[in-house]
């Protein structure tokens, strides 16, 4: 009888989101372009990090070279992207990597990603907030902060912020006003601030080529020794200076840089959760997603570019890089145009923070994993109006009490989460016998399609011939002999990607905490970190060698299985990276989230009361309810 009970828990946990694509029809208005798109990733992604980020980094940890340090994170970024748009022309419904994991790997999962995306967009958004009002405060003269400081005292460290910040809860309240008034609006105000933002970085760049020198480029010791009139002990001049150069920190920062520079193209996901609200979805989502994170890297490349010639890298300001960089070229008056920029890129963020929060909120909300009233749409903005204002009040307290020092790497853990397993689905969803199907779909293919697109998309089509039993053997796993996709070769893709996940896991810890013990060369370590190699390199061996859906999408990853590999290699690598004290943050926020996900969440699922219905008037429908008899792994619409 336990084991009964444990095996119905198993099937609740793992079971996966029926979605029907057979009509068009939503409860959002759908009014964004393609164009509304881009500037919302470019708004979201292209941040005020591109005015402070640029410094640090530079001075640092990679001189000059940090242009490779952002080519090598927008690569990157680029594969998380590739993965999302991939998706976003599969599945065009509201949801981001939430749906993405609903439809593939099932329902914990899902919740999992959609409670930490909530946590990321939520800090992401009071950070951002704190950081406008400091911004703000900064150009009229600290007048805000000093006049709180000395009204109010909160202070308590690690937890309460030096002072409330008012200015920031009536910023989030604005804005969150502005969401509840309807998408278009909405979009419209971020189209002119991203507007204003590149206009400024164009200035910047195009100063920099003015005003630049090359030979900030090839600096060697004797310029710094002119340079800082300073005759600092040899230990103290590297560390500032390096070896001078183009690459003055050698490989070593340009690669710790790229860690640094990846999250400023974090935010470009929020474009995913756009797929009730575009005209056309199967198009702009991918095409929003990548083009938006090619202007974000010309952006990025042009700034940093731009301060690493105009300055000398070990003399730049890491708190006001370009301010004091104009200043030190003569050119002091373009201070303010750089404070018009950040207040626009800090809008942005902040609004592209504020916009896919609600709208994953619902998502949860409408499958039953969260409480139902936030579910409800405005019938007159069509907008998800209380899981907006919800969202916003959450944001808004943070913002107005905390110090959010200590949370903003809970953003990262989200994030990165959200991009292992969007690549995770991808690489699983490719290979599976049963694709994203619907009626419409299958009229379509009837009409138009070869007779071997009709047997992918609905093998139930197939020849009686054809439909003798698999069996698992060494040559199912390395020579299948089907062209298309069978039950057996996506049972044998969903275990071994989720082999390959707990390998590159394995593999990042190793090369995480042993890194000293592979320097010295530990022949245990050496010996362990091969033989996980090796076994991943079978993995991706036999999962290269199933057969792939023919399927065809307006947008398709390329290169399987190796880029979604990389993706997800990139992103647990730098999740290793985080303190413990973030994973104990974490552990908590979790704890919080399955109490809410035991307690009403798998009560109330709509899959659940679904199947049970199925059940009970044991009626079968193979096109909308085939994720039945799904292979493990495969997704259901």
């Amino acid at each position: 009888m336990f084991g009964g009970k444990m095996s119905s828990l198993g099937k609740k946990l793992i079971r996966r989101r029926v979605v029907d694509l057979s009509s068009e029809e939503t409860r959002f208005a759908r009014c964004l372009s393609t164009l509304d798109l881009i500037a919302l990733g470019v708004g979201s992604t292209l941040g005020a990090g591109v005015y402070v980020l640029t410094g640090e980094v530079a001075k640092d940890t990679a001189g000059p070279s940090i242009i490779l340090c952002f080519l090598l994170a927008a690569l990157s970024s680029i594969l998380a992207g590739l993965c999302y748009a991939e998706f976003g022309a599969r599945v065009p419904k509201t949801g981001s990597a939430y749906l993405y994991s609903y439809v593939t790997v099932g329902e914990i999962w899902a919740f999992t990603t959609g409670w930490n995306l909530i946590l990321s967009y939520v800090i992401g958004t009071a950070s951002v907030a704190r950081a406008w009002s400091a911004a703000f405060d900064n150009i009229i003269g600290n007048q805000i902060s000093t006049f709180f400081m000395n009204k109010t005292a909160l202070h308590l460290p690690g937890v309460l912020a030096e002072r409330p910040d008012f200015f920031a809860l009536i910023l989030i309240a604005l804005l969150t006003a502005l969401l509840t008034f309807g998408v278009s609006e909405s979009a419209l105000v971020n189209k002119i601030f991203t507007a204003v933002n590149l206009l400024v970085l164009a200035f910047v760049f195009i100063a920099g080529c003015i005003k630049g020198d090359i030979k900030n480029w090839q600096l060697t010791v004797e310029d710094y020794i002119n340079l800082t009139d300073s005759d600092d002990p040899e230990e103290v001049r590297i560390k500032s200076f390096g070896s001078g150069g183009f690459v003055p920190f050698k490989l070593e920062g340009v690669l710790m840089g790229a860690a640094t520079c990846f999250y400023a193209f974090v935010g470009f996901d929020c474009i995913a959760t756009t797929g009730e609200e575009a005209r056309n979805p199967q198009r702009s989502i991918p095409i929003g997603i990548i083009v938006s994170l090619l202007i974000c890297f010309v952006a990025y490349f042009g700034v940093s570019a731009a301060l690493t010639l105009m300055v000398p890298y070990f003399l730049l300001n890491k708190e006001s890089p370009l301010p004091e960089a104009f200043k030190a070229v003569g050119w002091e008056p373009a201070r303010y145009a750089v404070a018009i920029g950040s207040l626009c890129a800090l809008s942005t963020s902040l609004l592209g923070s504020m916009f896919p929060m609600p709208r994953v909120i619902y998502a949860m909300a409408e499958d039953g994993l969260l409480f139902k009233f936030l579910s409800r749409i405005n019938s007159r903005t069509k907008t998800p109006l209380l899981a907006t204002i919800t969202s916003g009040m959450l944001a808004a307290v943070l913002a107005f009490l905390l110090d959010l020092k200590d949370l903003v790497d809970l953003m990262s853990i989200g994030t990165l989460l959200a991009y292992s397993l969007v690549a995770v689905c991808v690489l699983i969803l490719r290979y599976q016998s049963e694709q994203l199907n619907s009626p419409k779909a299958m009229e379509m293919l009837e009409l138009n399609g070869n007779e071997e697109e009709r047997v992918v998309m609905n093998p139930n089509i197939a020849a009686t011939g054809t439909k003798q039993k698999e069996t698992l053997s060494f040559a199912a796993l390395f020579s299948p002999s089907a062209d298309t996709p069978t039950a057996l070769s996506g049972r044998i893709v969903y275990v071994c990607a989720s082999i390959m996940a707990a390998l590159v896991t394995a593999i990042c810890v190793v090369l995480t905490v042993g890194a000293n013990a592979l320097k010295e060369g530990s022949e245990v370590c050496i010996l362990g970190l091969v033989v996980l190699l090796v076994a991943l390199l079978i993995v991706t061996i036999i999962i290269w060698r199933q057969p792939q859906s023919n399927v065809r999408l307006n947008f398709k990853v390329p290169f399987l299985p190796l880029l979604p590999l990389c993706s997800i290699f990139v992103n647990i690598l730098l999740m290793v990276q985080l303190s413990t004290g973030t994973w104990v943050r974490f552990a908590v926020w979790m704890a919080v989230g399955f109490l809410i996900y035991f307690g009403y969440g798998i009560r109330n699922s709509v899959e659940g009361k679904n199947a049970k219905e199925l059940r009970s008037s044991r009626t079968e429908n193979p096109l909308h309810h085939p994720g039945m008899e799904l292979s493990p792994g495969a997704a259901a619409i």
